[in-house]
């Protein structure tokens, strides 16, 4: 993901997640750290027809990844684009040499679920409240080892 992404990433995101979106700020944010020797972060987008199809983040700190975000427009849910994102965040906390990947999904997310128990992420706890201001609570799911979810996986750009 590059600044120019940032608008129409922004687009997509309001149409996911209307009642939590990210704002401008924080991807402005997150793109500040991902960039030179020093980054912890990787970020991507995902075209289709010209236009941000997906997006995907993820934040590496102490052997630890997670993941921030990862958003497919509705048109391709089902089109495996979800996990091709998900291949590339843990094939970036692989080259971070983190030895594990946490995330938060709603709860009520049992989509997004099910393409991360197929990774391998197991649930491990509920934050309360997390998603606001729906109020929403977050299951915590964690992969450990995110290099053996992706051996002998071939994406191409």
């Amino acid at each position: 993901m590059r600044w120019w992404d940032i608008d129409p990433v922004l687009e997509l995101e309001k149409e996911l997640f209307p009642e939590d979106a990210w704002s401008r700020g924080m991807f402005w944010s997150e793109l500040a750290h991902s960039r030179g020797p020093e980054a912890t972060r990787r970020y991507l987008v995902a075209e289709a027809e010209g236009r941000i199809a997906g997006y995907a983040g993820l934040v590496a700190s102490g052997g630890q990844g997670d993941v921030q975000t990862i958003a497919v427009a509705r048109a391709l849910w089902g089109s495996g684009l979800g996990a091709r994102l998900l291949t590339e965040l843990l094939r970036a906390a692989t080259a971070f040499e983190c030895t594990e990947v946490m995330l938060e999904c709603r709860v009520d997310n049992i989509r997004a679920q099910k393409l991360y128990e197929r990774f391998g992420f197991a649930p491990i706890g509920v934050r309360r409240g997390y998603y606001q201001p729906g109020n929403v609570d977050a299951l915590v799911m964690r992969l450990s080892d995110p290099s053996a979810s992706v051996q002998g996986t071939e994406i191409h750009g």
